[in-house]
């Protein structure tokens, strides 16, 4: 063995410590592998889903990209009183949140979520973006279409995990556009007890040498207390179960340490909610969020020996949670005519 493999098995060997032994929880979050690119031929026709589905059968938007991207949305039968936008975590996609959504839409919301670049029905790399501003971008692309649609609507956004970090850069990147933020596990920092210099400098060292390596993978069993959730995980065929890559680590990090700098300006109304017994999205995260933003309407619910997804955790906490999401979201929106009239 030459001097050049021993010092790459060594960094490889460092940087897997670094996910095990130091039980980062940030990038322990992901199951994801290398995965083929989903893009089509050039020229190819239809453009089908990593699934074979042509795109002329899915709901979609195309991104500045060009890539596809599936969507979802929720549609009351009457006139709808604000739009909620729901960002899910890696990868998963945005079918899980169905029960979210559906408890929104019968208080006349207006729900919608796509899966982003390289998750579920989308096309692009599986787990694998270049740019975590990727993942803003298309964020406020859709948010936008619907806003041209609904223009006096009030918009909220509703994140988990990855999913609350894309939220959470989202409205920061248009503060005055959003009327509140709920945020479930929300991936705010990495483990301070983790993420020591050394470990960082070793990951960035292996990310210039080897970004496409593979390592780590989730234990599911964190998922969730319920079984039944955790084995609805695991067969979830859109799913990605995995090892994350060196690379995509290394924007997670970015996009963590971007949170942390813009947490101090943050004056959007938000709700955290987390499991102190969450393994996979540190809680320390979001009270540190809680205590630094400068918000004057913000809040944060702690569910003693809650798991990573508070909404499919035991029935009576994803119930829970459930309530937490709508009630907040109610008492933001702007009174109806009826309720002006009784106020009166």
């Amino acid at each position: 063995m030459n001097a050049a493999t021993a010092a790459t098995c060594l960094l490889v060997a460092g940087f897997s410590c670094y996910l095990y032994g130091g039980g980062d929880v940030l990038l322990s979050l992901f199951r994801v592998s290398v995965a083929d690119p989903s893009m089509p031929e050039p020229g190819a026709a239809p453009r089908r889903s990593p699934q074979g589905v042509p795109y002329t059968d899915l709901q979609h938007i195309v991104n500045a990209d060009g890539l596809h991207l599936f969507c979802r949305y929720w549609e009351p039968a009457g006139p709808p009183r604000a739009l909620v936008f729901v960002v899910h975590g890696a990868g998963e996609h945005c079918g899980p949140y169905d029960e979210i959504a559906q408890r929104l839409k019968e208080l006349s919301l207006l729900v919608f979520a796509h899966d982003h670049v390289g998750h579920g029905q989308s096309e692009g790399d599986r787990m694998n973006i270049k740019d975590f501003q990727v993942y803003i971008r298309d964020s406020l692309q859709h948010i936008d279409l619907m806003k041209s649609r609904h223009p006096d609507l009030p918009v909220f956004i509703v994140g988990h995990s990855m999913g609350g970090a894309i939220s959470i850069l989202t409205a920061c990147e248009r503060p005055s556009d959003f009327a509140g933020v709920v945020l479930i596990a929300p991936m705010v920092q990495m483990s301070p007890d983790s993420a020591t210099p050394f470990k960082i400098f070793l990951a960035k060292i292996l990310n210039h040498m080897l970004p496409s390596l593979t390592l780590g993978s989730i234990d599911s069993k964190w998922i969730s207390r319920d079984k039944k959730q955790v084995e609805a995980y695991d067969t979830d065929e859109l799913n990605f179960h995995g090892g994350v890559r060196v690379s995509f680590g290394m924007q997670m990090m970015g996009a963590a340490a971007r949170i942390e700098r813009e947490i101090p300006s943050i004056s959007w109304p938000f709700l955290l909610i987390h499991g102190d017994a969450d393994k996979l999205c540190d809680i320390r995260g979001s009270n540190m969020m809680y205590e630094n933003a400068s918000s004057s309407d913000k809040k944060i619910k702690v569910y003693e020996g809650g798991y990573h997804a508070l909404h499919h955790d035991l029935p009576e906490v994803a119930e829970s949670v459930l309530k937490d999401v709508t009630g907040w979201i109610t008492e933001r929106l702007p009174a109806t005519t009826s309720q002006q009239q009784q106020g009166s």
